[in-house]
């Protein structure tokens, strides 16, 4: 898959899966249900041309609705269950292209680190696939030691960790920094829309990620319809043109669409 790929997006149709999440009063522009034709509109005003869909739900009947789709789906199994089944039951046709939960809402904080959700990796990284990780910046320490015992499994880290959300950034640094060491993660410039007009922290912040990841390990993300919490998809797909005007071309190409390809085994 050539050309630009913005890596995180989300589409839901609420009578099917819900997003009791949404507060209508302050989240008034996302409270609706977003389908593949308001996708379509968001990448050409973004001048993309394809967007990985990810999971906001962790049920497989979601999964499985998005992958009647024609995006390539991050999507959820059950990694406490019997993988291998679900991946059959799926049938994904090529079309799942990764697996993540909800690590950073789950009741249990270490949730990551269970034995049986690390052997499920395992059996994930045999089938192919990676997984999404969707932490608090506080998790980056227990991601990067899942992530170093199971070297043969790809991980790709969302939204930088967390960090428009963390109130530490030396802690929120020293944890990614921990991760990026890692040879087997990388990582997404996405869900930073709010952190736009803080020009500052978000230019520090995209610096320490393309120092620690490089621009072969980034990869652009929108997290939309969340961006339009934040400046909006245009304005932040903007941000990032200009955060990243100072790379030379083929390192722009990584991160626009070339990292998303390689990491999540996109076919040309």
């Amino acid at each position: 898959m050539t050309g630009r790929i913005d890596a995180h997006v989300h589409l839901w149709r609420r009578a099917t899966d819900p997003q009791p999440w949404i507060d209508p009063v302050t989240m008034a522009v996302i409270d609706r249900d977003f389908a593949a034709d308001d996708l379509a509109r968001m990448l050409a005003a973004t001048g993309v041309d394809t967007a990985v869909v990810v999971q906001s739900v962790n049920d497989l009947g979601e999964t499985q609705r998005l992958l009647g789709g024609p995006s390539p789906v991050v999507g959820w199994i059950d990694l406490t269950a019997d993988v291998a089944a679900q991946l059959e039951k799926l049938g994904t046709e090529g079309r799942l292209v990764g697996v993540r939960h909800l690590v950073h809402v789950d009741s249990d904080p270490r949730w990551l680190g269970r034995p049986d959700v690390g052997a499920s990796l395992d059996t994930l990284a045999a089938h192919g696939l990676g997984f999404d990780l969707v932490v608090r910046w506080w998790q980056l320490e227990l991601a990067a030691g899942v992530a170093a015992a199971r070297p043969g499994t790809r991980f790709v880290l969302d939204h930088l960790g967390g960090v428009a959300e963390c109130d530490d950034d030396d802690g929120w640094e020293r944890g990614l920094r921990a991760l990026a060491a890692l040879p087997n993660v990388a990582a997404k410039i996405s869900g930073l829309a709010a952190l736009v007009p803080d020009t500052a922290r978000l230019r520090r912040v995209t610096e320490v990620a393309l120092d620690a990841f490089g621009p072969h390990r980034l990869m652009y993300g929108s997290d939309w319809p969340l961006a339009l919490l934040g400046v909006g998809p245009v304005a932040w797909r903007a941000a990032v043109d200009e955060l990243t005007g100072d790379l030379s071309a083929d390192e722009r190409r990584a991160v626009d669409g070339g990292t998303a390809a390689a990491w999540y085994g996109l076919e040309p």
